[in-house]
């Protein structure tokens, strides 16, 4: 491991991200094709366990052959694993590994790619910061194994439900989406409260970064300590400004995609029509919540309307927030990108947000960002409209959008895929994991500084 490192410490940020996740794919498709991780009666081909690979690390949830009917429980056991690597990313564990084992210290351009990989922007408390990550993953994902073998011991049996209850806790948390149950995921469950909601609160936890839990955590230490207790406005604004914006877009998304979802769908009966009312507003927000790029299907998505479909892909672009298990745009890049679209219509030049004014850098990242993934997901689209002409072009859009944001939910349209639009999905997987522009600048990137160059200033007429 040392050696690695060691090897790598010349290597950029970005190449070094790219790297190790490409390097735990490789070697995962090869321990899932191993006899030993397959099941007899597996019709499983290497290129089927390198998607599966592929999807796993980049916490996807997208497969050609479910878990359940292609690995033994070592299959499953490496599925497990190669998905916490993901959630987490194999640099950040290793970080981990030298820093609180091992008692050793990291190079400084390791720990900058490590802090990129998680997106933290400075490495004060580095050290810590990474022991309090691993940490935390383990008491969330602890606590949400406990409750789900609630259900899941009593059905299944001890060894079955708790290993069912450890997958699913993994699996939602880092927002990948797999489970063990089949090729229906967990549409039985869809009126189960306990499952729903205890899934739900995993990957919004998983999804909504790091850094916000640590900001939380730190504000509720600060409130306890205090000998009067804080008014509930003084504590949020004590809150950082990165902290207050996920939350508050999260929120705002999860509650107007569940409202629209059981609009839509309140009379289809194909979807939620014939529920009860609190089963159609449990459907409609576990809907919302999995389509923040968890991957998880309560429903049967070729039963519901077009439209609901397509906000749906709207829902999967945005994705969940920085630093965290989530894939897509970004919470926070969204809001910038529309807050930046709305002060231009007012002729307002600076973006501010809760009365502070973001820097023109961010604000310039933010639309980069946005154009790469949208221009990402239009070259994937047609690849898969051009390869698969006679499908629904929606289910298609559905499709690249489910894979590049990292969601991992499909229109029974990825088990029909052929080789050429498998390899377009696994290739959307990794861009969506890492970042296009990551994936970009790890094979484009000189080491050499670039002059920032400029002319005689020219007009070009737009709009």
């Amino acid at each position: 491991m040392f050696i690695l490192l060691n090897r790598m410490e010349n290597w950029t940020a970005s190449q070094k991200i790219a790297s190790s996740f490409a390097t735990v794919i490789f070697i995962g498709s090869l321990l899932l094709s191993l006899p030993i991780s397959q099941l007899p009666t597996s019709n499983a081909t290497y290129i089927d366990n390198l998607f599966s690979a592929v999807s796993m690390v980049c916490v996807t949830g997208l497969f050609t052959e479910s878990i359940a009917d292609s690995y033994t429980l070592f299959g499953q056991i490496v599925s497990m694993i190669l998905i916490q690597i993901g959630g987490l990313g194999l640099m950040t564990l290793i970080a981990y590994f030298i820093t609180q084992i091992s008692k050793h210290r990291i190079g400084f351009r390791n720990k900058l790619a490590v802090q990129e990989g998680i997106n933290r922007g400075d490495g004060k408390d580095f050290r810590t910061y990474i022991g309090t990550i691993i940490k935390y993953t383990a008491v969330i994902e602890g606590t949400g194994m406990f409750l789900l073998s609630l259900y899941f011991v009593p059905e299944f049996g001890w060894a079955k439900g708790l290993f069912t209850s450890m997958f699913l806790a993994i699996s939602a948390f880092c927002n990948a989406g797999f489970d063990t149950m089949g090729n229906i995921s967990l549409i039985e469950y869809v009126h189960n409260p306990l499952i729903n909601l205890v899934i739900a609160a995993l990957v919004i936890l998983g999804g909504i970064g790091f850094s916000v839990w640590f900001d939380v955590s730190n504000m509720v230490h600060a409130s306890v300590k205090m000998k009067q207790t804080p008014s509930l406005m003084r504590r949020l604004r004590s809150l950082t400004l990165h902290t207050r914006l996920a939350i508050t877009v999260t929120a705002i998304l999860l509650v107007s995609g569940t409202i629209l979802f059981l609009l839509l769908e309140y009379s289809n009966d194909a979807s939620i029509g014939t529920f009860t009312f609190g089963e159609k507003v449990l459907a409609s927000f576990f809907h919302t919540v999995t389509m923040r790029t968890a991957g998880f299907a309560s429903l049967d998505y070729t039963t519901i309307t077009p439209i609901s479909m397509f906000m749906s892909v709207i829902t999967m672009f945005i994705g969940g927030s920085p630093g965290g298990t989530a894939g897509g745009m970004k919470t926070t890049t969204f809001a910038i990108v529309l807050l930046m679209i709305y002060n231009e219509i007012r002729g307002q030049s600076n973006v501010n947000v809760f009365n502070h004014t973001i820097p023109r850098n961010v604000v310039r990242q933010s639309l980069i960002i946005f154009v790469a993934l949208l221009s990402t997901l239009a070259l994937g689209t047609s690849l898969l409209l051009m390869f698969n002409p006679e499908m629904n072009p929606l289910y298609l859009l559905f499709e690249a959008v489910s894979a590049l944001a990292t969601v991992g939910v499909s229109a029974n349209v990825t088990v029909n895929l052929d080789t050429p639009s498998q390899f377009v999905d696994m290739f959307l997987m990794f861009a969506g994991r890492i970042g296009p522009i990551t994936l970009v600048d790890s094979l484009v990137r000189k080491n050499r500084a670039v002059k920032d160059i400029a002319y005689t200033k020219g007009n070009i007429i737009i709009g």
